[in-house]
């Protein structure tokens, strides 16, 4: 069996889409079944059992010899939630007893982290563990996940095999119910549909122009990819990141939507919002060496690809993947 936590969510949701197309269908569901605005993601996929977040670990005490993967990409991943309660339980507390499960029964881990951990990018984007300590997080999401970076680095013992993801400003289907912390694509086409028109975020930066923040945006499809490589490959413990190395505009990416829409663009800007203009980052780009230095050779999907594959397959029908 193969372990998905999260997997009513967005990314968790894509990746058994993802083994279910390579035949893997004994899949263990793992998540807070309770929302059902997440109910579709999860609709017509081959999944064996379903087990709620709160008693998985006694679950996995019970079924460890029969689980051969776990994907831990549950966690709490709101940016604009301060109560670092709700982090220091789901984030950290919960990975820890996983990885320590893990650990135990000898199983794989592949969990994810978060490009929000290099906050401003004082450091850089690089994937160096040795830098991870001093990496200053803008919020206490990022702090979560770098607090569980540490932690695992740290530990005397390890799964045979782990890694920790450092997903980039992923986007694609099943983010429906993702509301404010969908991705900006997602936005662009809602707002694009209701009123013909797209506003994104003014600079309050000087050296950047309206429009071009730039981020690494990374489509859905390539970063279950490299978690399937990863399955597969169970060598070069670390922490990756998954980004696809080249930083893209806002303003490319809205025109890329418009361009996929088959609408004319019409852009207008807007001041961004004060409570979050201080947090605000306006460059990130993934370093990828490391990743491609394990094997992973695979192509990453253009911007425009991406978001015309999004658009037009899932958006506009309203699928899922």
């Amino acid at each position: 069996m193969i372990v998905v936590t999260g997997a009513a969510g967005f990314i968790g949701s894509c990746l058994i889409s993802r083994l279910n197309a390579a035949n893997f269908r004994d899949i263990v569901a793992v998540d807070d079944f309770s929302h059902p605005d997440k109910a579709p993601n999860l609709e017509g996929k081959a999944i064996k059992e379903r087990v709620h977040r709160d008693a998985f670990h006694e679950w996995l005490a019970k079924h460890h010899e029969a689980t051969e993967f776990i994907f831990h990409i549950g966690a709490r991943t709101d940016t604009t939630e301060f109560d670092r309660a709700i982090f220091d339980r789901l984030n950290v507390a919960y990975s820890q007893e996983l990885w320590q499960a893990c650990c135990r029964y000898q199983i794989p881990l592949v969990y994810a982290s978060s490009a929000a951990t290099y906050g401003l990018g004082e450091l850089g984007y690089r994937d160096d563990e040795s830098l991870i300590p001093q990496l200053s997080p803008l919020n206490p999401y990022g702090d979560s996940k770098n607090e569980f970076d540490i932690w695992a680095l740290n530990q005397p013992e390890k799964p045979f095999f782990w890694a920790g993801l450092k997903f980039f400003n992923v986007y694609g289907p099943n983010e429906y119910h993702k509301g404010r912390m969908a991705s900006v694509i997602f936005h662009a086409f809602r707002q694009i549909k209701a009123t013909g028109k797209m506003k994104l975020f003014r600079s309050h930066h000087p050296d950047y122009r309206d429009g071009e923040q730039m981020r690494d945006f990374i489509y859905v499809k390539d970063v279950v990819d490299v978690c399937y490589f990863l399955m597969h490959h169970r060598k070069n413990s670390g922490i990756y990141n998954l980004g696809t190395g080249q930083a893209r505009t806002f303003l490319d990416l809205t025109r890329a939507t418009f361009h996929a829409m088959n609408v004319q663009e019409q852009i207008e800007f807007v001041d961004t919002p004060a409570d979050i203009r201080d947090k605000y980052q306006y460059f990130t780009e993934a370093t990828m060496d490391k990743l491609r230095s394990i094997g992973y050779d695979r192509p990453f999907h253009s911007l425009e690809a991406g978001v015309t594959d999004y658009v037009q397959q899932y958006l506009q029908p309203g699928a899922y993947y």
